[in-house]
């Protein structure tokens, strides 16, 4: 079941598919984003099963706070795939 999208949903989703890549999206709102518009599910090893338009993709979290512009690539074909490029 998903949740609603919020703006911040929306702010955090216009981040992700801005030009240039910037380096100031944060994992836990990457995560929230995910969790509105699919299904995530945390797995043992810290991965995160995310499931989106009929797709499962596994992503590990970053160390730090912020992804990385190879994540931002990721979150990019994952979701315009499911129909969510803004």
């Amino acid at each position: 079941m998903t949740k609603r999208v919020t703006a911040d949903h929306r702010a955090t989703l216009e981040r992700i598919f801005g030009h240039p890549t910037g380096a100031n999206v944060e994992w836990r709102q990457v995560l929230s984003l995910l969790e509105a518009v699919g299904s995530v599910t945390e797995e043992r090893n810290g991965n995160v099963d995310v499931t989106l338009g009929g797709e499962t993709e596994v992503l590990r979290p970053p160390r730090e706070k912020d992804v990385d512009r190879q994540m931002i690539v990721d979150l990019r074909r994952m979701l315009s795939s499911a129909g969510l490029a803004p």
